[in-house]
């Protein structure tokens, strides 16, 4: 088995991951590991969505001549 520890979490947190990985059809590891890649994902995406900072927009617009 893989490298593991423990983490605390409510029992209404616990009954959900157990019934959503039961019906996915998946460990709660496996679960718990695509729930923080999804997290990943939106916090990637939200950096992306943002202005561009002013060191940014100049560099984008130099002369690449």
């Amino acid at each position: 088995m893989s490298d593991t520890t423990t983490i605390r979490v409510s029992r209404a947190t616990r009954d959900a991951l157990n019934d959503l990985a039961a019906r996915r059809g998946e460990t709660v590891i496996d679960s718990v590991s695509r729930a923080v890649r999804l997290l990943e994902q939106e916090v990637i995406g939200a950096d992306l969505a943002a202005p561009l900072r002013d060191d940014e927009i100049a560099w984008l617009d130099a002369d690449a001549g």
